[in-house]
């Protein structure tokens, strides 16, 4: 009986020296961590006439706690002008992106514009098609 009592003892004693650690995971959050809010990144025109030029704004709102600067603005090809505003954007301020497309040739168009400011690491590609008749 005595011997039977050290057998269970130490067959406990075994299981309980193996202990479960928790092992380490590499947890990567995403969040979106600009404080820019795009009213909208790509437009619809539809038909438009050709040789009018059909102005495009795009506008954002400075969502965070830091003024925000537009450092560029770039058009995707020489039919698409580009204006924007200049002065530093506040929190809760909006700002607006213009892109000008010439509208020469008929038929369909895609047409992107990057904006790169100062509360974003990677610039931001904003798009605008339709169909010059």
């Amino acid at each position: 009986m005595k011997t039977m009592k050290i057998a269970i003892m130490a067959s406990l004693f075994g299981l309980f020296s193996f202990t479960v650690l928790p092992t380490q995971q590499n947890h990567e959050i995403y969040t979106n961590t600009s404080s820019i809010a795009w009213k909208s990144e790509t437009i619809e025109l539809g038909q438009i006439p050709q040789n009018k030029p059909k102005e495009v704004s795009f506008e954002f709102k400075n969502t965070g706690n830091t003024t925000v600067v537009i450092k560029e603005v770039k058009a995707s090809c020489g039919c698409t002008a580009t204006n924007y505003t200049k002065t530093p954007v506040k929190p809760g301020e909006t700002a607006t992106v213009i892109a000008t497309y010439n509208a020469a040739a008929k038929g369909a168009f895609s047409k992107t514009v990057t904006v790169t400011t100062s509360a974003e690491d990677a610039p931001k590609v904003l798009s605008f098609k339709g169909t010059v008749i």
